[in-house]
Formats: structure tokens, C-alpha cells, sequence
């Protein structure tokens, strides 16, 4: 068979989408002021972003990364392990470190290669990475590129977790990975729960905090929020979303961050974070620390949004974050929606199979610091308007 036979068969389904007019995927955003964006020419709402803060158009977030750019250029065209490592790298990762309460911290280019390299370094033939059954992708593809095994428990069950851990034999070392904010249903991990079993099961735990830093526990992440931070081994985050820029940090022990250093492939062969995105980070970290009425203003939005959705009918699922999935179930209903919502002035993400379980189509839904209250009015009515027209809601 012809290799690329597969790729017609693949795509057919997206072709006939795109020709119907209810593909979702891919749309080029033309302009985008952080709650506001320009779409096929027509200025919208943006509730389909992770920029929590709102700072991605933040006045010392800018200019830090345009003077890092006169400072430094635009790219270290190199990996750290080589030319690659700047001064600036190391700033940042010592007030990362800081910030999240570990002794040493370690970035890389995007939050998949921290993944991807904290992984499958540490958890070698023999060792067994374990996973929430809904965690990232990510994490996921990490566990399955290591040498070692793979065992997943059901989502946020910790009798499902003590009982995976009850059958690893006890010369296995054992990485427990698990997200600190679920990015479709936008729930928290029950951490307390977490760092109590795996303590009893001589299970290391690693917090993926790509959803929580910025906006749990203050801006520290997961951690934080429940006061535990002794008791997690390793916190991860990303730069994408309330940092306002791309890439990724693993934070943790001097020893186990060194080993990462010499040992992580995707930091070793790849090239290192820019210097405009590294400063931005850096300037995003600052401001979190400088300002944090920004953070309060997301959970004055997030809780008012909560009530309002559930008030008017809405299936949200068991959200507790900025995340607010809208389950419609169907997926044609869920694409339905999502164009009504576009062509009224909000944009959203519908996500649908294998990305949810069957029949669980949802909206992704997530809200930033930036939305304004007449946004947040002109959202709620554009959703209540399109779930009566659909049957959703009453």
C-alpha cells in the first residue's frame, strides 16, 4: 500500500467540514488586543483563550521583550547544553524557583518539551511513570516515549491511584504525574489526597501546573492553593497562558533538576527559549508579583460566570477554575453552537471524540483578567440567546 493512501482517507472528513461550513480548527485570528480579537474581519469576544492574566498585551510584558530583543537578537540559534544558555535564562530560573517554593528550576523552549524531557529522563527501564486517565497529552506521550512502563488510574480516583500503586513491585521506582488544573473539564487534582498516597506507596509526585500557575494559590500554582508544596517532588509549568509567552519550567530538588539538565534530550538537542520570549516570561512573573488584583479579578469573573451558566441551565460539568466547559453532548449540536456563538461576536473552542469521552462534546470555555463586565454580559445573553434557539437550555 502507497504510504500516503492513509492521508485522503484521513482527511475526508475534515474536507467535507470545511466545504459545510463547520470547521472549527485552524481560524487565523487577524488581530487580538487579549479579551478581544479580529476574526474573518469581524471584532469578537475571546473566551477560547488561556491568557489568563491578560497580559499578553501588558505594556512592561512588551517592552521587556523588545529590549531583549535589541539586547540579545532574536534567537540563541543553539541549545542551552552549548551556546544556547543565557544570563537571562538563569535569572529567570532562579525566580521561578523562588516563586513556586523549590530549590532550583530548569526552562525549556515549550511546556510539551519540559514534558517530554523531565519525563523520559527520570523514568528509566524498570520505573513506572503513572498517569490521571485524563491527563495532557503531553504527559501521556512522555510516559509512552520513556523506557519504563506506563499504568493510568481513572480520573481523580484515589482508590484507583492506591490500588495501581498496590501492584508495582517495591524495587520499581515510581513517578506519579498528574495535572494540577484538568485543561478540558477544568477541575483541580485532589492534591492532599495525591501527596498522602503516593507518600505511603514510596511514589514520587510531579504537578503539571501548565493551568494552575498564575492562577491557583496566588499565582503559585496547585501546590500552593492546598499549602503542600513540601509535600510535591517536582512542579511543572508553562509560559503559554498566564505567562504570556511560550515555553516551559520543571522545578524541584538541586540534584533531580541537575540530572534533568544532562539528561533531558528535547533541552539538549533542541534550541533554547528566545530571548524576547524569555524576557516576557520574566516581565509576565514580575507583574504577577507587582499586581495582584489581577489575579482576584479572574476569580471575581470565574465565580460570577460559574453561577450565571448553571443558573441559566448550562451543563459545566465540575469545574472549579477559569476552564468552563459548556457539555453540549451531540457533536454536530456542539459545531452548531460554536458557529452561532462566532457569528454572534463570541469565540470559543468546541472540542469533540477522542478529545472528550463519547458523547461528552463540550464548548471549551476559559476567561481572563482583561474581560471587562459588559464582556461578560454580552457573553452570558449571546449564550442563553443560542442554547434556547438550540434546545440546550430552556
Amino acid at each position: 500500500m502507497d504510504l500516503f493512501q492513509k492521508c485522503a482517507e484521513g482527511i475526508q472528513r475534515v474536507e467535507e467540514a470545511i466545504q459545510e461550513g463547520y470547521y472549527p480548527y485552524f481560524i487565523p485570528i487577524e488581530e487580538s488586543e487579549g479579551p478581544e480579537a479580529v476574526v474573518r474581519g469581524k471584532r469578537v469576544i475571546m473566551a477560547g483563550s488561556n491568557n489568563y492574566l491578560g497580559l499578553t498585551t501588558h505594556p512592561k510584558v512588551r517592552q521587556a521583550a523588545i529590549d531583549a530583543i535589541h539586547r540579545y537578537g532574536t534567537s540563541c540559534t543553539g541549545s542551552r547544553f552549548l551556546n544556547g544558555t543565557l544570563a537571562i535564562h538563569e535569572q529567570l530560573e532562579q525566580e521561578l524557583a523562588e516563586w513556586v517554593g523549590m530549590e532550583a528550576a530548569l526552562v525549556f523552549s515549550t511546556g510539551y518539551q519540559t514534558n517530554l524531557g523531565t519525563i523520559s529522563s527520570l523514568v528509566q527501564r524498570g520505573d513506572i511513570a503513572v498517569t490521571d486517565k485524563e491527563d495532557h497529552a503531553s504527559i501521556i506521550d512522555s510516559a509512552k516515549i520513556s523506557y519504563g512502563k506506563m499504568m493510568r488510574f481513572r480520573h481523580n480516583d484515589m482508590d484507583s491511584l492506591d490500588s495501581v500503586l498496590k501492584r508495582i513491585p517495591k524495587d520499581a521506582g515510581t513517578l506519579v504525574i498528574i495535572d494540577g488544573v484538568f485543561s478540558m473539564g477544568g477541575d483541580i487534582a485532589p492534591l492532599p489526597e495525591l501527596v498522602e498516597i503516593c507518600h505511603k506507596n514510596g511514589a514520587r509526585l510531579m504537578v503539571d501546573d501548565a493551568h494552575s500557575i498564575g492562577v491557583l494559590g496566588g499565582g503559585r500554582g496547585t501546590a500552593a492553593y492546598f499549602g503542600l508544596t513540601e509535600g510535591v517532588d517536582l512542579i511543572m509549568g508553562t509560559f503559554s497562558k498566564a505567562f504570556a509567552s511560550l515555553g516551559g519550567f520543571i522545578a524541584g530538588d538541586r540534584i533531580t533538576i541537575e540530572f534533568i539538565k544532562h539528561n533531558a534530550r528535547s533541552l539538549i538537542f533542541s534550541a533554547s527559549m528566545t530571548p524576547p520570549n524569555t524576557a516576557a516570561a520574566l516581565a509576565s512573573l514580575h507583574v504577577m508579583q507587582d499586581e495582584p488584583e489581577r489575579n482576584q479579578r479572574l476569580w471575581d469573573i470565574t465565580h460570577r460566570l460559574h453561577a450565571s451558566f448553571r443558573q441559566m441551565g448550562f451543563n459545566i460539568g465540575n469545574t472549579q477554575t477559569p476552564i468552563i466547559p459548556v457539555i453540549i453532548g451531540d457533536e454536530m449540536k456542539t459545531f452548531a453552537f460554536w458557529r452561532a456563538l462566532l457569528d454572534a461576536g463570541v469565540f470559543v473552542n468546541p472540542v469533540i471524540p477522542p478529545g472528550v469521552p463519547p458523547n461528552m462534546s463540550l464548548l471549551r470555555t476559559s476567561y481572563m483578567a482583561t474581560h471587562t463586565d459588559e464582556h461578560i454580559n454580552r457573553l452570558l445573553a449571546t449564550f442563553q440567546q443560542v442554547g434556547k434557539e438550540l434546545g440546550v437550555i430552556e
